[in-house]
Formats: structure tokens, sequence, C-alpha cells
């Protein structure tokens, strides 16, 4: 297989549970409104408990149609959208700490949480090479950054990044 069918197929599951939760998320916050010691919230209004699901099935479906081209997918598609979405999670700890607003921008980590998160979770049932994974983490910011544009014309989302 190619170095970019590979970052293809490894990015999908990733890219659709970190999209996802735009489409079918809201209602309960995951962290039930909780603050953490600091006294800002643990994670913010925006992770609920739906899109934390939807984030993760549907990366899955993603990841079962990908195996039929690449049968680790299946198992690998589920572990790929639970780390992007514990990663996402993760970025959205970090942003709160940090008191930045959700919604408002973390460069960098905004872009790259949820692959950070699908590569350290979904490693052990689908490797890649060096240069594969280079281009999943080069191609993904200016994709990140136009589809979150496209959501915000739709209505989708709130802020234009």
């Amino acid at each position: 297989m190619g170095i970019l069918t590979t970052a293809l197929l490894f990015i999908g599951p990733a890219y659709v549970a970190n999209a996802a939760p735009l489409v079918f998320g809201g209602r309960t916050p995951l962290d039930g409104g909780r603050k953490f010691l600091d006294g800002q919230p643990i994670f913010g209004s925006h992770k609920t408990v739906r899109g934390l699901v939807a984030g993760i099935i549907a990366g899955s479906v993603l990841g079962a149609v990908e195996s039929l081209f690449d049968p680790r997918l299946l198992l690998a598609g589920f572990m790929i959208s639970l780390g992007a979405v514990l990663g996402d999670l993760l970025g959205a700890f970090v942003k709160r700490r940090l008191k930045i607003k959700p919604g408002d921008q973390l460069p960098i980590v905004d872009q790259l949480d949820f692959v950070l998160g699908g590569l350290l979770v979904g490693w052990s049932f689908f490797q890649m090479e060096l240069v594969s994974i280079l281009v999943v983490v080069l191609v993904t910011p200016p994709i990140h950054l136009v589809t979150n544009f496209g959501a915000y014309l739709l209505g989708i989302k709130k802020t234009r990044l």
C-alpha cells in the first residue's frame, strides 16, 4: 500500500470522529458542568456525551467501510476514532486550563489534538511509516481550517476557525 493511501485510510476515521460531534452532538456536557481544581470547566459545554458517542460511532463506521481495502481497519477504525475523540478532549482540557473559551482557537492544538490521539490509540492496530505520519500531520492543519470555515458558512459551527 502506498504512503498516501495509508495516510488517507488512517486519517479518515479520525477526521470523521472529529467532525461528527458538530452535526450529531449537543445536549448534556460530558463534564456535567463541573469545574476542575482551577475553577474552570473540565472540558466545557461544547464537549457532550452525544458528541463523544457520535464521533466514535461515525469514525468506526468509516473504518468498517475502509476495511474493505485494509482488513486491519475493522478494529483499527474504532481505535483511531476513540483516540481522536480522546485527543480532542485532552485539547479541550488544556484550553480550559489556559482559560480559552469553548470555540475559541488554540492554534496547532486545535488542528492536531485529534490526530495525535488517533495515532497513539490506533498505532497498535494500524502502524504507518514515518513518512505517512508526516503527510497526515502536514495536511491536517490546512484541511481542518478549510472544513471549519465551511462548517461556519453552512451554519453548523458558530466560529470561523
